[in-house]
């Protein structure tokens, strides 16, 4: 029980987050974030519909795709944080923090992609294009990644319809920032890397890599393809900083 609120805690958390980064910097200045949420809100902008209700209408289909693929409590998570954040930018829907651009751009881009990371780092989503992508891209061979630009591609070029092309790549920048502060939110600062090693000379590599980096190591036994001769291979993980120092 204490697990689940806490979990319900962070998602209400995270989506008031992102509602203020979307009242206070984004929408004020006619820019979009990508998805469903873009639809939305160029949908609002066209019809004076409220932007919570449309969130929530529009994204319920796209949950229920969720519901074989990504199992229940996934469903009933990303629910809930679409109702909150129908509710975020409801409450917030007077704020305007900034007329500047470029502010807007970057501090909208910062604390949107803080939002949907505690979120995303809670089991849930918010947008979904992202559950229709992970539906259907082993079905028609693209990855995850391609099938949301694929769409947002066509969400941005509406936007320059609708705001202005300025306007729509001012809204290209704030999903890329966005986009590495959900990465930052989700893996940290200190990313790490996994690194392989195949070598004739394994034990050397290995035994220096332990004496100067002070990090562990695992011998993997291998064998060639091509030649079919007996290899060890090292395997390690070390911190992005350590790269430059190991190679």
């Amino acid at each position: 029980m204490k697990k689940i609120i806490l979990r319900l805690f962070f998602l209400t958390l995270g989506a008031f987050i992102a509602g203020f980064g979307l009242d206070g910097f984004i929408i004020p200045n006619k820019m979009i974030d990508g998805g469903i949420v873009g639809i939305s809100i160029m949908m609002s902008y066209l019809t004076k519909a409220n932007l919570g209700l449309l969130l929530v209408c529009i994204n319920i289909p796209f949950i229920f795709l969720a519901l074989k693929k990504m199992g229940k409590a996934f469903v009933v998570y990303t629910l809930y944080a679409i109702l909150m954040l129908a509710i975020s930018v409801n409450f917030f829907h007077k704020t305007h923090v900034t007329n500047d651009l470029l502010l807007a751009t970057v501090f909208g881009g910062v604390v949107l992609g803080i939002g949907v990371g505690l979120v995303l780092r809670n089991n849930a989503a918010m947008d979904g294009t992202e559950i229709l992508a992970l539906r259907f891209a082993k079905k028609i061979g693209f990855s995850i990644g391609e099938i949301i630009m694929f769409f947002n591609f066509f969400i941005y070029m509406a936007a320059g319809k609708i705001f202005g092309w300025d306007r729509a790549m001012y809204s290209v920048l704030v999903y890329f920032i966005a986009y590495k502060v959900i990465d930052i939110v989700m893996e940290g600062f200190n990313e790490s890397k996994s690194v392989t090693i195949i070598s004739d000379k394994a034990k050397e590599i290995g035994d220096s890599i332990i004496e100067k980096l002070d990090i562990g190591i695992t011998y993997i036994n291998g064998k060639g393809g091509y030649t079919g001769a007996e290899k060890k291979i090292i395997y390690c993980v070390i911190s992005r900083l350590e790269m430059t120092k190991l190679k």
